[in-house]
């Protein structure tokens, strides 16, 4: 519990900060805010992790697996703090109102990695999905972000009523909400309709987290108008939030689940591969694209779910470490594009190599990263993911055609993603010539970015390591 603590202790010291602060040094709490969660990712490396650290009745644990993602979370967090405080300009009113809410999100997330009680998969959940229903619209004065805001809270409230009817159905046939307590009895209920469609609703609720199909259609519109750190914290903290706490359901309380219902599975990552990546080849709304991208990206994380392997579990932690990455550089590119010019279509990174080699290349980088074309992060990550569902392909055929589906969506992702590197490079078109000046916090998110991008890609042992002694912790 100290991390999250501590966590909470930054939000609410930023705001009480705030009271004192003059209105022309108040983004600067972003540098108190990031300082501040770099000194507890430095305490974290001290904390012990072990399978029977519990609190509150064994509803939190603190194993490898959840350390991993606080890490992970932290991480994320910081970047999207330096994102903040380069695009504080845009935002009118409430800077540290809005360090504040996003450090209240990462504490959710926190929370969510250690959930082991369908009690605290809710709670964490509506901590980190309140928190972005204020984030999301949070520009209150552009009609864009207002919708979003609006359509992120409709589909957010349907799904959060799908969870607790879920929760609902599974403590009234277990008992208990438990997860441990849930395995254990399990076997009673397998063939009970009611526990059976408990669980299908609280993965429902997960799927919406994750932007899974059918679930996914708020991910372009709400991407498209959120602020750019909001965006890139969304595609990366909310969706490593219900992947973790996706992995702890199926593989903590209820892993028989998963070989019963492999099938529907496989049949929503193969719906999310190729919806996400059919519906992203014509968009010219780079932010949007990245939208559809993620709804992709959210189908290739399931085929390591639907592996149900230790193989398969780390091959997503994998992909999520490579995946932060690589969102952070190319959200970090498009918010300082989009303040040149306030406008988000492809056009504006036209010629983007003589305006600024640095966004260039790290724009670049993160769109070929995402492509899984090697020796980057994303090509190692879909490699793994692909090796975990070959495996099983050798015992079920239904696995085949999966494989098959998901090199049809990496081939016809090439389209989308290396068009956006053809237009920085090899535009016949430039609007401006301009160099574009870069903030001394955009050039370090930048440079660690492409950084992390070639090591993980050249080097993923370490990354792999550690993904595996993360996932010991569950049941396959």
């Amino acid at each position: 519990m100290i991390l999250e603590l501590a966590v909470i202790a930054v939000a609410l010291g930023i705001l009480l900060v705030d009271l004192w602060t003059p209105a022309a040094r108040k983004v600067q709490l972003g540098y108190l805010a990031i300082a501040a969660l770099f000194a507890i990712l430095i305490g974290s490396f001290f904390i012990e992790a072990g399978p029977n650290r519990h609190a509150f009745g064994g509803s939190y644990t603190l194993d490898p697996l959840a350390l991993f993602f606080k890490q992970f979370f932290i991480v994320a967090a910081i970047f999207v703090l330096l994102i903040s405080i380069s695009f504080a300009d845009r935002i009118a009113v409430g800077i540290s109102e809005f360090y504040s809410i996003l450090l209240f999100a990462l504490s959710g997330m926190m929370f969510a990695a250690s959930a082991n009680d369908f009690i605290m998969v809710f709670v964490s959940l509506e901590l980190i999905t309140v928190s972005f229903y204020i984030l999301t619209s949070f520009q209150r004065s552009r009609l864009k972000s207002v919708e979003a805001g609006v359509k992120y809270l409709i589909v957010g409230g349907v799904a959060s009523a799908f969870m607790v009817y879920g929760i609902a159905l599974i403590f009234g046939m277990a008992q208990t909400t438990n997860f441990d307590a849930v395995f254990a009895a399990a076997n009673k209920f397998y063939s009970k309709p009611l526990f059976i469609i408990g669980v299908v609703l609280v993965i429902a609720g997960l799927a919406f987290k994750i932007a899974a199909f059918p679930l996914q259609i708020w991910a372009p519109d709400v991407y498209q108008g959120s602020p750019a750190p909001v965006t890139a914290f969304l595609a990366v903290g909310s969706k490593s939030a219900g992947f973790v706490l996706l992995l702890r359901m199926l593989f903590s309380a209820v892993p028989e689940a998963v070989f019963d219902w492999s099938q529907v599975i496989i049949v929503i990552a193969a719906l999310t591969i190729l919806y996400g990546n059919l519906c992203a080849i014509p968009q010219r709304n780079l932010k949007r694209l990245l939208g559809y991208s993620s709804i992709s990206n959210a189908g290739y994380l399931l085929l390591g779910v639907a592996a149900a392997s230790a193989a398969g579990s780390s091959a997503v932690l994998y992909y999520l470490g490579g995946y932060l990455f690589t969102v952070i550089a190319a959200f970090t590119v498009i918010s300082i594009l989009t303040r040149q010019a306030d406008d988000e279509d492809i056009s504006i990174v036209a010629g983007l190599h003589r305006r600024s080699p640095l966004l260039a290349a790290s724009l670049a980088l993160a769109m070929i990263s995402l492509a899984g074309i090697p020796p980057l992060a994303g090509f190692f990550g879909k490699f793994l993911l692909l090796k975990s569902i070959v495996e099983r392909s050798a015992s079920d055929s239904r696995f085949l055609v999966l494989i098959i589906i998901t090199l049809f969506g990496v081939v016809t992702s090439f389209y989308y993603y290396l068009g956006v590197v053809r237009a920085i490079y090899w535009s016949k078109v430039v609007p401006d010539y301009s160099e574009i000046p870069l903030p001394l916090t955009a050039r370090l998110s930048l440079y660690l970015c492409i950084a992390a991008i070639l090591f993980l890609g050249i080097f993923p042992n370490s990354l792999v390591n550690m993904a595996n002694a993360a996932v010991a912790s569950l049941r396959f």
